[in-house]
């Protein structure tokens, strides 16, 4: 069974006012077919955690360690942890002009499997997640995200995801900017994707409305940089109601304890 495992991370960047620790040693575990969400407040890291596992060059990595079925993913360029079955589906999606969604979408698909995927079988499978994603047939033709609304973004997001099989995706408030339509479609576009190929998905959000659509296995509270709690889907319940506050104080009087 596929495994993706991250031990002891720690992670920052730097800014004009020198070094800035964001993640101060995270563990974290995912087996294939497994859903984690990781939760937490802004600037508690989430978003750090899943550029770090991508290999966004702005972060460095300070020590620890992100396994993929033993293989060290830290060794690895972007492009290598694509191929080794990585996924990231962005907060923000960058448009990309002179490029069409279907020649990305086929390159991509080329790059990750050695060889171009027969054209007639494509065609029919492009056609078929975007109705799915209910996305108009125009948009493959469309430069990548040029001109796209929030919410079209994202389910292009989704459709990469559908197409190109990872094993393990991240994905960075997904929920983010989607009116209550565009969630269900992109939830129902992730879990399909989850019963097809047994994914496993670490989910960042701040809310728990995608929750009530994707079923998480496992909850992770995060809180300045660490794993302040987890548990199962009935923590997401008590953040809802409880909200971060009790995590927040805990972490700053830890802070000020080690002062």
């Amino acid at each position: 069974m596929s495994t993706l495992e991250i031990r002891d991370l720690q992670v920052s960047i730097d800014t004009e006012q020198g070094n800035k620790p964001i993640l101060k040693g995270v563990d974290l575990t995912i087996n294939k077919g497994e859903i984690h969400a990781v939760m937490g407040p802004n600037g508690s890291g989430k978003s750090t955690l899943a550029y770090t596992i991508a290999g966004h060059p702005r972060y460095k990595v300070d020590g620890g360690s992100i396994l993929l079925d033993g293989q060290e993913v830290l060794d690895m360029t972007v492009d290598e942890r694509a191929k080794a079955g990585l996924f990231l589906a962005m907060q923000y999606p960058v448009e990309i002009p002179g490029v069409t969604v279907a020649n990305f979408l086929r390159t991509a698909k080329t790059a990750l499997d050695g060889q171009a995927p027969a054209l007639r079988t494509w065609v029919k499978d492009l056609r078929t997640h975007m109705a799915d994603l209910k996305m108009d047939s125009s948009f493959a033709e469309r430069n990548v995200n040029e001109g796209f609304s929030g919410g079209e973004k994202k389910r292009h997001e989704i459709m990469q995801l559908e197409l190109l099989k990872p094993k393990f995706a991240i994905l960075d408030e997904t929920d983010s900017g989607l009116d209550v339509d565009a969630l269900k479609i992109v939830s129902e576009g992730v879990n399909r994707a989850h019963q097809s190929t047994d994914l496993g998905i670490l989910m960042i959000t701040h809310y728990t409305r995608i929750l009530r659509y994707i079923k998480p296995d496992f909850v992770h509270v995060f809180v300045d940089g660490h794993v302040a709690e987890q548990g199962g889907p009935e923590l997401a319940d008590q953040l809802e109601n409880e909200g971060y506050d009790r995590y927040v104080s805990a972490a700053a009087a830890a802070a000020g304890a080690e002062a």
